[in-house]
């Protein structure tokens, strides 16, 4: 039964995820860039205004609170073995075709940050809650589709967010350092309610110290490995650019691959990375004290650039030039691929890619338990919220003790299905993004305050 259910996920997950939702993902990118001017020239202004502090304004975290979290939910293991898993199946050139995802990206992480923040309502204890469910309800009236991805969310926090991430875990705390799965599963979920317990406060207070220090660690590991292979960057970044427009992309150490499947798994890897237009991001958005819609959609743009521009891409090109530099590097996998490209490092390499894959799988635990609250609490009410932090922190326990084959399958299926209404809410709004964003942004009127209804 078991294994007949995990057959018709895996068909599912492939439909979802195949070239339909990536064109859609894609041009809706690509359509948000125009429509809007290309927001991608404001990255620098969106960097600023994310480590300023605007304690006057509405909200319940600052705006770096709000980007810390919803970064430590988007950088994963995603964007270290991901991205070595697009190399490994697509050729050097899917590290273009991420890149590139990751630059229009920005434009739909900063069209659900604008939406958020336009149609967030304030609670009667003066919380601040919003996302996509409130802007299918409140901007279009479709409560009924709201409610779907309020559920496919919340049933998706408990996959991708939540097992998966603590599986991983244990996984790689067994195959290091030999500690027992039961072990690291207490651990993990303790850890987990000690934080989330305390709520979005909390989750923003810990993320805002965690996320920079194990990023800025990763990208410095990613640095050391690049300068070690300096002789061959040059060479890397030529193979990449070739193999991404040519059907001959091979050499180096790199099997043969078509333009088609870089494209496909460059492009499939940069979009479940970043997660822009996945509509997980605009829930903690929604919470950010920010004067109006523009400024924190600002924000919320450049942590797409953060991911998939910054990080992706360091991962990427370690990757490339790893194998031409390093002949005995295989590429049959994305694990495989970045152990040996990380183990270059004297004695500090591998430990180092360790505590990274660990810090960014237990921030996403952190990050998505946000996210599951606020659907639970749009679904059924602020009363459940507690049980639901109950059973997630149980899940993280079993997540690091039991096989997960068909969880994968049926969160990246609830990750397909929460795309869809939350796409279908940026295109259907797309004039009001054009509207909000010419007031504050075009016109220069970054710091207007919001009026009421507005």
């Amino acid at each position: 039964m078991m294994e007949r259910l995990n057959d018709i996920l895996t068909t599912l997950s492939g439909w979802l995820w195949g070239w339909p939702m990536i064109i859609l993902l894609l041009g809706t990118h690509v359509y948000l860039t125009i429509i809007l001017r290309f927001p991608q020239r404001r990255i620098f202004t969106a960097i600023r205004l994310s480590v300023r502090r605007d304690p006057d304004a509405k909200g319940d975290v600052s705006q770096f609170g709000s980007l810390a979290t919803a970064l430590a939910a988007t950088i994963g293991t995603g964007n270290i073995i991901g991205v070595a898993t697009a190399v490994a199946l697509g050729g050097p050139g899917a590290v273009l075709w991420c890149w590139l995802t990751g630059v229009f990206g920005i434009s739909t992480k900063y069209a659900e940050g604008l939406l958020a923040i336009k149609y967030r309502v304030r609670t009667p204890q003066g919380r601040m809650l919003g996302g996509p469910m409130y802007a299918l309800e409140r901007g279009l009236g479709w409560k009924w589709l709201a409610v779907l991805f309020a559920l496919f969310t919340a049933i998706a926090s408990f996959g991708i967010g939540n097992t998966v991430q603590a599986n991983a875990i244990a996984t790689l705390s067994h195959e290091t350092y030999e500690i027992s799965p039961y072990i690291t599963g207490v651990f993990v979920s303790v850890m987990t309610g000690a934080v989330v317990l305390g709520g979005v406060k909390s989750i923003a207070r810990v993320c805002g110290m965690l996320v920079p220090l194990m990023a800025c660690l990763y990208v410095v590991g990613c640095i050391i490995i690049l300068c070690m292979n300096g002789d061959y960057l040059w060479p890397a970044l030529r193979l990449i650019v070739t193999s991404a427009f040519s059907p001959q992309a091979a050499g180096g150490g790199f099997v043969g691959t078509t333009v088609m499947m870089a494209a496909r798994f460059g492009i499939a890897r940069g979009l479940f990375s970043n997660e822009s237009g996945l509509g997980s991001a605009p829930i903690v958005a929604a919470a950010a004290q920010t004067r109006n819609p523009v400024r924190q959609a600002l924000v919320s743009s450049s942590g797409t650039f953060w991911d998939t521009v910054v990080i992706c891409a360091l991962t990427g090109l370690v990757i490339v030039s790893s194998v031409i530099a390093y002949p005995d590097i295989t590429y049959e996998n994305g694990a495989t691929l970045t152990k040996a490209a990380f183990s270059k490092i004297p004695y500090l390499g591998t430990p180092l890619l360790t505590f990274g894959l660990l810090t960014f799988a237990f921030s996403t635990i952190l990050g998505w338990c946000y996210y599951g609250e606020r659907a639970v609490e749009y679904l059924k009410g602020r009363r459940w919220v507690v049980g639901y932090r109950v059973a997630y922190i149980i899940a993280v326990f079993l997540g690091s003790v039991t096989n997960l084959t068909i969880v994968w399958n049926l969160a990246d299926c609830m990750n397909a299905l929460m795309a869809i209404p939350n796409l279908i809410s940026l295109l259907c709004l797309s004039g009001i993004l054009v509207h909000e964003t010419r007031k504050y942004l075009w016109r220069g009127q970054l710091d207007r305050e919001m009026e009421d209804g507005a």
